[in-house]
């Protein structure tokens, strides 16, 4: 069944009833990812692909998959399969996606670096954001800017054990809420950019001396590790830099291990320490610039999840209390106070005041502020209305012995809050608050969370904390802080933040040198596809390449390879060789990747 339809509004194609399907599901997930999500996902632009592209993905993938037949975790190599990735081809984004939804997961393209709250708030939906872009031939062992080869081929085959797929989106349901500072943020940004220039063929070597010099700064000026950071490093020696099984003989799961040639052969030899996983090596920093000195051994997925649990038992979110407000004061961002009522305040909070036992009574937010329950915005409580900011007493009213948001309408009357009638709260930490009753407001549970006032006045052993020009007066109602986490309460309803900032990687600009240089690389994958072969095109083509790109390992190399599958070729496969190792002699710091493809394509022939 031929069924005519249009792709991305631009592009008429002829699609098969299975194909027609796959875009459906594929627009069908990006419709359902949240609006203040949607900025990130771009478009996976394959045009954009140079044959050369494809062939630094054929190399990557022929050593990966050589190497990790033996040395990953035993799905991965299924996993590949799984997941519709091939060692020939840089990988479709849309099928990876219809291949994942058998596993629970989706995925979608996005530009590089997203701001780490965005890329864990996708994971916690179960959708795997991949970087579209592809890795220069300069970087071929490893890149240090997030790839395809990176999130393709590294993060995605392990998703189909379900075990390290629930760990994957626990943690980013925990990550998402953990308390990101103003310094990360900062610091996000200069890894962004200093992985942006290093990845960029036409970057100085004073462009990158300037963003490393940039990063050290804020590096050596971080005051505290923040949960952000804590959670940063459990994903690190997880997800990332995870090894599985026994600690003598360990595996690797981690994607940035599966994805980095150079690592991936380093990491199991005994100059690397190894040691087992517990919530221990959040204490443990990294580098993302050099080899890690150590890894840790989880003894199956299971054990993620424990430790995961051991992380997410010292954060704000769960502790709530005078530790998760100081954790949001000293945060400098936009952070969420949950109360037992159910009302969460949401913005930069900035103050609070506490009791002889250390229990705090009055908090206070700067700049705009969101009101929420349940995660949903209250009507009329936005960051417009609330723009300089929002105060609230905490803690027990005299009079009730219970928290005031389970007073019923008839308990508030016996303590004199009605609707149109003055009132006079006190609390037992000895804040007062008199004025005209305009309104209140329950939870779906019914419970109080808020009351408004008019011509009101707040004081507090003679200190004013709200005046009655400022406005009216919303007191929230709780007794406690619950929970602390990071961001607003409603993103969708807030708007963008600082953490949710949008860049894209700038696309690269080839020179006519290498536009020549790819004309190359796709005469030579057009030979293979078509397996046709021509001793004296071929002799004019390799003289050709030979005057114009003589230090061109990587298309002697997919030269080679293609040669090996002729006949009578044994003349031309030792030359090939041969100039192979004069550039390795020549330029020493080639030599590895190009005595690890000569290894790939002998064992072809054996």
């Amino acid at each position: 069944m031929e069924l005519k339809t249009t792709f991305n509004t631009s592009i008429k194609t002829t699609l098969s009833y299975d194909e027609e399907n796959l875009v459906k599901n594929i627009e069908s997930v990006k419709a359902s990812i949240p609006a203040h999500l949607k900025q990130y996902i771009v478009e996976q632009d394959s045009t954009r692909y140079t044959s050369k592209d494809q062939a630094v993905w054929r190399y990557i993938l022929r050593q990966l998959s050589s190497f990790l037949s033996e040395n990953a975790h035993e799905c991965y190599l299924d996993g590949l399969k799984k997941t519709g990735i091939t060692v020939d081809e840089i990988p479709s984004i849309d099928s990876m996606c219809e291949k994942l939804q058998e596993f629970g997961w989706a995925a979608v393209p996005v530009s590089g670096f997203i701001p780490p709250s965005a890329f864990m708030e996708l994971q916690s939906l179960g959708i795997l954001p991949i970087a579209s872009d592809m890795r220069t031939g300069d970087h071929i062992l490893y890149t240090p800017a997030p790839d395809i080869v990176h999130e393709a081929a590294g993060h995605a085959p392990i998703l189909i054990d379900p075990a390290f797929a629930n760990y994957l989106k626990k943690y980013a349901s925990i990550a998402k809420k953990a308390l990101i500072s103003k310094e990360d943020l900062d610091q996000y940004e200069a890894i962004r950019e200093l992985s942006d220039i290093k990845e960029d063929p036409t970057s100085t070597p004073e462009d990158i001396q300037k963003a490393e010099e940039k990063l050290d700064h804020i590096n050596a000026n971080m005051k505290n590790v923040s949960e952000a950071a804590l959670l940063g490093r459990m994903n690190w020696w997880t997800a990332e830099y995870g090894l599985i099984g026994d600690i003598d003989n360990p595996k690797i799961y981690g994607a940035g291990l599966l994805s980095s040639l150079g690592e991936a052969k380093e990491c199991l030899k005994d100059h690397v320490k190894k040691i087992p996983l517990t919530v221990d090596c959040v204490d443990y920093a990294y580098d993302i610039t050099e080899p890690q000195p150590q890894l840790f051994v989880a003894k199956d997925f299971n054990r993620l999840s424990e430790v995961l649990d051991d992380l997410a038992n010292t954060m704000a979110f769960r502790r709530g209390g005078v530790y998760g407000l100081e954790k949001a004061i000293s945060a400098e961002t936009v952070n969420t106070v949950e109360l037992n009522s159910g009302l969460q305040a949401s913005g930069q909070l900035v103050d609070i005041l506490k009791d002889k036992t250390g229990e705090c009574f009055y908090y206070r937010f700067e700049g705009p502020c969101q009101l929420s329950v349940g995660g949903h915005e209250i009507e009329g409580h936005n960051k417009d209305y609330h723009s300089h900011g929002f105060s609230s007493p905490l803690g027990p009213v005299k009079g009730y012995d219970e928290c005031l948001s389970w007073a019923s309408d008839q308990d508030l009357a016996l303590l004199g809050i009605e609707v149109n009638k003055q009132a006079c709260v006190e609390f037992e930490s000895g804040i007062i608050v008199e004025g005209l009753v305009v309104s209140t407001h329950r939870t779906p549970r019914k419970e109080l969370c808020l009351i408004s006032f008019e011509n009101c006045t707040m004081t507090y052993e003679g200190r004013t904390l709200f005046d009655p020009s400022w406005g009216t007066f919303d007191m929230a109602v709780g007794s406690k802080a619950v929970s602390v986490f990071t961001g607003p309460a409603d993103r969708i309803a807030y708007g963008i933040t600082d953490s949710f900032a949008k860049k894209r990687v700038p696309q690269r600009v080839l020179s006519d040198s290498d536009v020549k240089l790819n004309k190359f690389y796709q005469n030579v994958r057009k030979w293979r596809q078509s397996n046709s072969f021509d001793k004296a095109s071929f002799s004019d083509f390799y003289s050709e390449l030979q005057s114009s790109y003589p230090e061109e390992w990587l298309i002697r190399l997919e030269l080679l390879e293609w040669v090996y599958q002729q006949t009578e070729t044994a003349e031309l496969q030792e030359k090939l060789k041969k100039d192979l190792l004069s550039i390795a002699n020549e330029h020493p710091n080639k030599a590895r990747v190009i005595q690890d493809g000569l290894a790939i394509a002998d064992q072809q022939v054996q």
